[in-house]
C-alpha cells in the first residue's frame, strides 16, 4: 500500500501535465510559429540592412521590427516603411 501512496503524487502530476499539454497544444503551436516567423523577419531585416542603404531604406534590426515583419509579412514591411517615412526617421 505504501508503494501506491508514494507513486500517487507522481501519477497525479503526470496526469495534470498531460491534460495541460492537450489543452494548451494550439497556443504553444501558435507561439512556436510566431517565434519562427519572427526569426525569419529578423533575418530579412538583417539582409536588407546591407542592401537597403543603396535604396534609401534604413530600418532598424530589432525585435519590434522583426515581430511586425514576421507576423504581417510583406504588408508589415510596407507598414514599417510608411511609419519610417511619416515619422521622418
Amino acid at each position: 500500500m505504501d508503494g501506491w501512496l508514494d507513486a500517487l503524487p507522481w501519477l497525479t502530476g503526470g496526469l495534470v501535465l498531460a491534460a495541460a499539454l492537450v489543452v494548451l497544444r494550439r497556443p504553444v503551436e501558435w507561439l512556436l510559429g510566431a517565434a519562427l516567423r519572427t526569426g525569419v523577419g529578423l533575418a530579412v531585416l538583417y539582409a536588407l540592412s546591407g542592401v537597403g542603404g543603396l535604396a534609401g531604406v534604413h530600418l532598424g534590426v530589432n525585435l519590434v521590427n522583426a515581430l511586425v515583419l514576421g507576423l504581417l509579412g510583406a504588408p508589415g514591411f510596407g507598414l514599417l516603411l510608411m511609419v519610417h517615412w511619416v515619422l521622418g526617421l
